[in-house]
Protein backbone atom coordinates (compact mmCIF):
# COMPACT_ATOMS: atom_id res chain seq x y z
CA UNK A 1 0.00 0.00 0.00
CA UNK A 2 2.84 2.12 0.83
CA UNK A 3 4.35 1.62 -2.22
CA UNK A 4 1.55 2.50 -4.20
CA UNK A 5 0.94 5.81 -1.82
CA UNK A 6 4.79 6.29 -2.92
CA UNK A 7 3.93 5.98 -6.54
CA UNK A 8 1.35 8.12 -6.84
CA UNK A 9 3.09 11.06 -5.02
CA UNK A 10 6.27 10.20 -7.29
CA UNK A 11 3.73 11.02 -10.37
CA UNK A 12 1.98 13.78 -9.08
CA UNK A 13 5.35 15.52 -8.46
CA UNK A 14 7.26 14.23 -12.12
CA UNK A 15 4.14 15.18 -13.56
CA UNK A 16 3.90 18.31 -11.59
CA UNK A 17 7.93 19.61 -12.82
CA UNK A 18 7.67 18.51 -16.21
CA UNK A 19 4.73 20.94 -16.07
CA UNK A 20 6.61 24.21 -14.72
CA UNK A 21 9.18 23.15 -16.76
CA UNK A 22 7.03 23.24 -20.00
CA UNK A 23 5.83 26.69 -18.53
CA UNK A 24 8.97 28.37 -17.39
CA UNK A 25 10.01 27.09 -21.37
CA UNK A 26 7.58 28.41 -23.24
CA UNK A 27 5.05 30.27 -21.00
CA UNK A 28 6.24 32.31 -18.12
CA UNK A 29 8.11 35.69 -19.15
CA UNK A 30 11.50 36.50 -17.63
CA UNK A 31 13.07 40.13 -18.31
CA UNK A 32 16.73 39.95 -18.02
CA UNK A 33 17.13 43.31 -18.73
CA UNK A 34 15.17 46.93 -20.27
CA UNK A 35 16.18 48.84 -23.15
CA UNK A 36 17.94 51.84 -22.21
CA UNK A 37 16.39 54.34 -23.15
CA UNK A 38 17.75 57.18 -25.93
CA UNK A 39 17.58 61.15 -25.74
CA UNK A 40 15.37 62.74 -27.72
CA UNK A 41 16.72 63.10 -31.37
CA UNK A 42 19.88 61.08 -30.37
CA UNK A 43 22.14 59.19 -32.73
CA UNK A 44 22.31 55.67 -32.29
CA UNK A 45 26.09 56.00 -33.11
CA UNK A 46 28.35 58.61 -32.91
CA UNK A 47 29.58 57.67 -36.16
CA UNK A 48 26.14 57.93 -38.11
CA UNK A 49 27.03 59.16 -41.40
CA UNK A 50 24.39 61.82 -42.84
CA UNK A 51 24.03 62.49 -46.67
CA UNK A 52 22.18 64.44 -48.47
CA UNK A 53 18.22 64.68 -47.87
CA UNK A 54 16.58 61.87 -49.39
CA UNK A 55 13.51 64.17 -51.33
CA UNK A 56 16.65 65.52 -53.38
CA UNK A 57 18.06 62.20 -54.09
CA UNK A 58 18.21 60.82 -58.10
CA UNK A 59 16.40 57.84 -58.89
CA UNK A 60 11.97 58.59 -57.82
CA UNK A 61 10.34 56.15 -56.21
CA UNK A 62 8.71 53.43 -58.65
CA UNK A 63 5.35 54.39 -60.33
CA UNK A 64 4.13 51.16 -59.48
CA UNK A 65 4.05 51.81 -55.89
CA UNK A 66 0.95 51.58 -53.92
CA UNK A 67 2.04 52.67 -50.63
CA UNK A 68 4.82 55.53 -50.02
CA UNK A 69 5.83 57.98 -47.33
CA UNK A 70 8.47 60.91 -47.63
CA UNK A 71 10.71 63.12 -46.11
CA UNK A 72 13.62 64.88 -45.18
CA UNK A 73 15.09 62.08 -44.15
CA UNK A 74 13.25 58.97 -45.22
CA UNK A 75 11.58 57.71 -48.05
CA UNK A 76 9.79 54.57 -48.32
CA UNK A 77 8.12 53.07 -51.32
CA UNK A 78 5.95 49.54 -51.03
CA UNK A 79 5.14 47.72 -53.78
CA UNK A 80 3.21 44.54 -53.62
CA UNK A 81 4.12 41.22 -56.01
CA UNK A 82 3.45 38.23 -57.13
CA UNK A 83 6.37 35.05 -58.06
CA UNK A 84 5.82 31.70 -58.03
CA UNK A 85 2.37 31.87 -57.35
CA UNK A 86 2.87 34.09 -54.16
CA UNK A 87 2.34 37.27 -52.98
CA UNK A 88 4.86 39.74 -51.89
CA UNK A 89 5.59 42.71 -50.49
CA UNK A 90 8.88 44.57 -51.19
CA UNK A 91 9.47 47.83 -49.62
CA UNK A 92 12.14 50.23 -51.06
CA UNK A 93 13.69 52.65 -48.60
CA UNK A 94 16.40 55.83 -48.76
CA UNK A 95 17.80 57.10 -45.95
CA UNK A 96 20.02 60.16 -45.31
CA UNK A 97 21.78 58.52 -41.85
CA UNK A 98 21.55 55.08 -41.29
CA UNK A 99 20.26 55.89 -38.09
CA UNK A 100 16.53 55.59 -38.74
CA UNK A 101 17.25 51.97 -39.42
CA UNK A 102 16.61 50.62 -36.13
CA UNK A 103 15.27 47.45 -33.78
CA UNK A 104 12.89 47.48 -30.88
CA UNK A 105 12.10 43.95 -28.31
CA UNK A 106 9.27 43.46 -27.53
CA UNK A 107 7.74 45.58 -24.22
CA UNK A 108 11.21 47.25 -24.12
CA UNK A 109 12.89 44.36 -22.66
CA UNK A 110 15.05 41.76 -23.27
CA UNK A 111 14.52 38.15 -21.72
CA UNK A 112 12.65 35.06 -22.63
CA UNK A 113 8.72 34.65 -23.48
CA UNK A 114 8.35 38.13 -24.16
CA UNK A 115 6.32 38.87 -26.76
CA UNK A 116 4.38 41.16 -28.57
CA UNK A 117 2.40 41.74 -32.24
CA UNK A 118 4.53 43.87 -34.73
CA UNK A 119 2.07 45.77 -35.23
CA UNK A 120 1.85 46.45 -31.84
CA UNK A 121 6.16 47.09 -30.98
CA UNK A 122 5.70 49.17 -34.31
CA UNK A 123 2.54 51.45 -33.06
CA UNK A 124 4.64 51.85 -29.55
CA UNK A 125 7.66 53.12 -31.25
CA UNK A 126 6.29 55.19 -33.87
CA UNK A 127 7.41 53.08 -36.88
CA UNK A 128 6.96 54.49 -40.62
CA UNK A 129 7.57 51.00 -41.70
CA UNK A 130 8.68 47.74 -39.65
CA UNK A 131 9.42 43.87 -40.00
CA UNK A 132 9.65 41.07 -37.91
CA UNK A 133 13.12 40.25 -36.57
CA UNK A 134 14.78 37.42 -35.65
CA UNK A 135 12.80 36.15 -32.91
CA UNK A 136 16.19 35.86 -30.67
CA UNK A 137 13.76 34.86 -27.77
CA UNK A 138 13.21 31.27 -29.49
CA UNK A 139 16.59 29.89 -28.96
CA UNK A 140 19.36 29.91 -25.82
CA UNK A 141 22.20 30.98 -27.78
CA UNK A 142 23.17 33.59 -30.52
CA UNK A 143 24.38 37.08 -30.97
CA UNK A 144 21.72 39.92 -30.11
CA UNK A 145 22.95 43.08 -30.38
CA UNK A 146 20.59 45.82 -30.30
CA UNK A 147 20.67 49.59 -31.00
CA UNK A 148 24.16 49.65 -29.91
CA UNK A 149 23.94 47.60 -27.24
CA UNK A 150 24.76 43.39 -26.76
CA UNK A 151 22.16 41.73 -25.03
CA UNK A 152 23.99 38.09 -25.69
CA UNK A 153 27.05 37.11 -26.67
CA UNK A 154 27.09 33.17 -26.51
CA UNK A 155 27.87 32.28 -30.16
CA UNK A 156 25.88 29.41 -31.77
CA UNK A 157 27.63 26.90 -33.86
CA UNK A 158 27.37 27.18 -37.60
CA UNK A 159 25.36 30.41 -37.01
CA UNK A 160 25.49 33.17 -39.86
CA UNK A 161 24.47 36.74 -38.86
CA UNK A 162 23.76 39.91 -40.35
CA UNK A 163 25.46 42.34 -38.90
CA UNK A 164 24.53 46.31 -39.55
CA UNK A 165 26.96 48.99 -39.34
CA UNK A 166 26.77 52.14 -38.27
CA UNK A 167 28.31 53.17 -41.34
CA UNK A 168 25.28 51.96 -42.69
CA UNK A 169 26.85 49.16 -44.41
CA UNK A 170 25.94 45.24 -44.38
CA UNK A 171 28.04 42.34 -43.40
CA UNK A 172 27.81 38.46 -42.76
CA UNK A 173 29.63 36.64 -40.63
CA UNK A 174 30.59 33.48 -38.75
CA UNK A 175 29.62 33.69 -35.00
CA UNK A 176 32.32 30.98 -34.03
CA UNK A 177 34.83 33.48 -36.14
CA UNK A 178 34.39 36.76 -34.59
CA UNK A 179 32.65 37.96 -30.77
CA UNK A 180 30.24 40.24 -30.27
CA UNK A 181 32.31 42.42 -28.62
CA UNK A 182 34.94 42.49 -31.65
CA UNK A 183 31.82 43.31 -34.14
CA UNK A 184 30.99 46.48 -31.94
CA UNK A 185 34.70 48.01 -31.75
CA UNK A 186 34.54 47.36 -35.65
CA UNK A 187 31.39 49.63 -35.42
CA UNK A 188 28.05 47.01 -35.20
CA UNK A 189 24.87 48.37 -34.12
CA UNK A 190 22.90 45.56 -34.99
CA UNK A 191 23.18 41.67 -34.89
CA UNK A 192 20.45 39.99 -36.11
CA UNK A 193 20.91 36.15 -35.74
CA UNK A 194 18.48 33.46 -37.58
CA UNK A 195 19.87 33.34 -41.96
CA UNK A 196 20.70 31.94 -43.47
CA UNK A 197 22.41 34.69 -45.81
CA UNK A 198 20.26 35.05 -49.15
CA UNK A 199 22.71 37.17 -50.91
CA UNK A 200 26.54 37.92 -51.00
CA UNK A 201 28.02 40.59 -52.92
CA UNK A 202 25.21 40.54 -55.66
CA UNK A 203 25.05 36.35 -55.68
CA UNK A 204 22.88 34.07 -54.34
CA UNK A 205 24.00 32.16 -51.46
CA UNK A 206 21.52 29.57 -51.17
CA UNK A 207 20.97 26.36 -53.43
CA UNK A 208 17.50 25.43 -54.13
CA UNK A 209 17.53 22.52 -51.32
CA UNK A 210 18.19 24.99 -48.58
CA UNK A 211 16.17 25.24 -45.99
CA UNK A 212 15.83 26.71 -42.29
CA UNK A 213 15.40 23.45 -39.82
CA UNK A 214 12.57 21.41 -40.49
CA UNK A 215 10.38 24.10 -42.05
CA UNK A 216 8.60 23.35 -45.45
CA UNK A 217 10.24 24.50 -48.96
CA UNK A 218 7.06 27.27 -49.43
CA UNK A 219 6.45 29.61 -46.57
CA UNK A 220 5.55 32.72 -46.03
CA UNK A 221 9.31 34.82 -45.28
CA UNK A 222 10.88 37.80 -44.34
CA UNK A 223 13.72 39.16 -45.73
CA UNK A 224 16.28 42.15 -45.31
CA UNK A 225 18.59 43.37 -47.96
CA UNK A 226 20.97 46.59 -49.03
CA UNK A 227 21.10 47.65 -52.21
CA UNK A 228 23.68 50.34 -52.47
CA UNK A 229 24.56 53.40 -49.78
CA UNK A 230 21.41 53.91 -47.58
CA UNK A 231 19.38 52.53 -49.86
CA UNK A 232 17.85 48.88 -48.27
CA UNK A 233 14.86 46.52 -49.18
CA UNK A 234 12.87 44.58 -46.18
CA UNK A 235 10.54 41.95 -47.75
CA UNK A 236 7.90 39.93 -46.85
CA UNK A 237 5.82 36.98 -48.53
CA UNK A 238 2.58 35.81 -47.75
CA UNK A 239 2.09 31.62 -47.97
CA UNK A 240 0.24 28.88 -46.81
CA UNK A 241 -2.97 30.09 -48.05
CA UNK A 242 -4.69 29.52 -51.56
CA UNK A 243 -4.10 32.27 -53.00
CA UNK A 244 -0.29 32.21 -52.10
CA UNK A 245 1.83 29.21 -52.05
CA UNK A 246 5.03 30.92 -50.46
CA UNK A 247 8.76 31.26 -51.22
CA UNK A 248 11.75 28.64 -51.05
CA UNK A 249 14.89 29.94 -49.55
CA UNK A 250 15.84 30.01 -53.31
CA UNK A 251 13.07 31.52 -54.76
CA UNK A 252 13.08 34.39 -51.94
CA UNK A 253 16.54 34.95 -52.90
CA UNK A 254 15.90 35.13 -56.75
CA UNK A 255 13.70 37.79 -55.60
CA UNK A 256 15.98 39.81 -54.00
CA UNK A 257 18.19 39.29 -56.64
CA UNK A 258 16.04 40.93 -59.18
CA UNK A 259 15.69 43.87 -57.03
CA UNK A 260 19.42 44.89 -57.26
CA UNK A 261 20.13 43.73 -53.47
CA UNK A 262 24.11 43.41 -53.42
CA UNK A 263 23.84 41.58 -49.30
CA UNK A 264 20.26 39.87 -48.20
CA UNK A 265 19.26 38.19 -45.03
CA UNK A 266 16.63 35.80 -44.10
CA UNK A 267 14.92 36.38 -40.81
CA UNK A 268 12.24 34.68 -39.05
CA UNK A 269 9.14 33.46 -40.90
CA UNK A 270 6.23 31.25 -40.62
CA UNK A 271 3.47 32.78 -38.95
CA UNK A 272 5.71 35.30 -37.89
CA UNK A 273 6.28 37.01 -40.93
CA UNK A 274 4.43 40.32 -41.11
CA UNK A 275 4.92 44.00 -42.81
CA UNK A 276 3.73 47.17 -41.16
CA UNK A 277 3.60 50.28 -43.00
CA UNK A 278 1.57 53.62 -42.10
CA UNK A 279 -0.25 52.00 -39.21
CA UNK A 280 -1.79 48.49 -40.63
CA UNK A 281 -0.13 45.21 -41.59
CA UNK A 282 -0.24 45.35 -45.18
CA UNK A 283 0.69 41.26 -45.68
CA UNK A 284 -1.75 38.22 -44.88
CA UNK A 285 0.10 36.33 -41.67
CA UNK A 286 -1.08 33.24 -40.86
CA UNK A 287 0.27 30.21 -38.73
CA UNK A 288 -1.83 27.26 -40.91
CA UNK A 289 -3.77 29.45 -43.71
CA UNK A 290 -6.89 28.73 -41.91
CA UNK A 291 -6.64 32.21 -40.18
CA UNK A 292 -5.44 35.35 -40.95
CA UNK A 293 -3.58 37.16 -37.68
CA UNK A 294 -0.12 38.19 -36.30
CA UNK A 295 1.90 35.88 -34.63
CA UNK A 296 3.20 37.55 -31.31
CA UNK A 297 6.63 37.97 -32.17
CA UNK A 298 10.23 38.93 -29.79
CA UNK A 299 11.80 41.66 -31.85
CA UNK A 300 11.17 43.78 -34.63
CA UNK A 301 13.37 46.10 -37.17
CA UNK A 302 11.75 49.39 -38.06
CA UNK A 303 12.49 52.51 -39.78
CA UNK A 304 11.74 55.75 -38.20
CA UNK A 305 12.51 58.01 -35.61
Amino acid sequence: MKKYIWGIFYGILLTAFTGYVLLDTFVIAKVYQTVPQEPENANIADTAVLHEPVSEQQDPLPDTAEYSYIDDNISVSVTEYETSGTAVYAADIRLSSAEYLKTAFADDSYGRNITAKTSEIAEEKGAILAINGDYYGAREKGYVLRNGVIYRDSASKNQEDLVIYSDDSFGIIEEKSVSADELLSDGAVQILSFGPALIKDGQISVSENDEVGKAKASNPRTAIGIIDDLHYVFVVSDGRTEESEGLSLYELAEFMQSLGVQTAYNLDGGGSSAMYFNGEIINNPTTNGRSIKERSVSDIVYIGY
